[in-house]
């Protein structure tokens, strides 16, 4: 079914044309500013008069005027043209200057590991930007939340978007407490998990994620059973710090912990390398310059510092 439009195809075909005329009162002087020809400014009021079906400049051989039609068109037309034209300066803007409302949708392990550490510089160096951060594990759609971008682990974005680097790869790493080991024998095989207390992750499709395992080349994925469910690795790594369970969790959160000896990494030989974190946007067209002074930002200042963990 055809669409009808509130405002038609053409409506406002003349209206600046009619605004330079009403303000010089001189279809010469108006054409002058415009860059046209006094016959080209001529017809296009005409087209607008006969639109309208209104006339609205009142002319003589050595002046023109408004009619009681054209000033009240004036009236309302020259503030909303004013705003048109601040609107198309302010799209002009953010083609070409890094400027505007960056919004990026990021899960909640990501921001102490790769944002906090660039945000004051970023936002130091644009001072335009503002930069808006929501902070969530669930996968959102960026065009429905009003996103520029976002920022996941590889292996949770789909193939039609342009994904950035930000991290090299990293493994998953299954860490448990020493209190908690002290309580049971740490595992040294897959099997042993099954005597286990496994803290685990509920994904955004609401299934609960398997532990994800190599062996011999092979992949594996074990179903795992444990007290706790969670919807993000900050609140595992912070559960099995207190020794609540073993938790398979990125890498690059459990180096502190582990360095610290609060917790001891396990079945090392079985972890599995994930992609990294990768920077996520639609790119269908040309990207923003504010989104593009993020990426050069975050991906050249020292935040592809986390190694995989051993």
């Amino acid at each position: 079914m055809k669409q009808n439009f509130t405002v038609r195809h053409g409506a406002l075909d003349g209206v600046e044309t009619f605004l330079a005329v009403a303000k010089h009162r001189s279809f010469r002087r108006a054409a002058a500013a415009l860059g046209v020809t006094p016959s080209a400014v001529s017809q296009a009021v005409r087209a607008l008069e006969a639109r309208l079906g209104a006339a609205l400049l009142a002319r003589t051989t050595r002046s023109v005027g408004l009619t009681e039609a054209g000033q009240r068109f004036l009236e309302r037309a020259a503030p909303a043209f004013d705003e048109l034209v601040a609107a198309g300066e302010a799209a002009r803007n953010l083609g070409r200057r890094p400027t505007g409302l960056l919004r990026l949708s990021v899960p909640r392990a990501v921001v102490p590991l790769i944002l906090e550490p660039v945000i004051a510089s970023f936002c130091q160096a644009y001072p335009e930007i503002e930069l808006e951060i929501a902070a969530s594990d669930e996968m959102v759609d960026l065009a429905a939340g009003g996103f520029d971008a976002g920022i996941r682990l590889g292996q949770f974005i789909a193939p039609d978007m342009v994904a950035v680097r930000l991290t090299p790869p990293f493994r998953l790493v299954v860490v448990g407490s020493p209190d908690y080991l002290g309580r049971r024998r740490p595992p040294e095989r897959l099997d042993d998990l099954r005597g286990h207390a496994c803290l685990r992750m509920r994904r955004s499709n609401g299934s609960i994620a398997p532990w994800s395992f190599v062996d011999d080349d092979k992949a594996v994925e074990a179903i795992v059973s444990g007290p706790l469910i969670a919807h993000d690795y900050p609140t595992l790594l912070g559960a099995a710090i207190r020794g609540m369970g073993l938790a398979q969790v990125p890498g690059p959160l459990t180096e502190t912990p582990i360095a610290d000896g609060r917790l001891q990494a396990l079945l090392t030989r079985y972890a599995v390398t994930t992609p990294g974190v990768f920077l996520y946007h639609p790119g269908k067209r040309q990207v923003l310059p504010k989104l593009r002074a993020f990426i050069e930002h975050v991906r050249y200042q020292g935040v592809e510092a986390p190694r995989p963990s051993a």
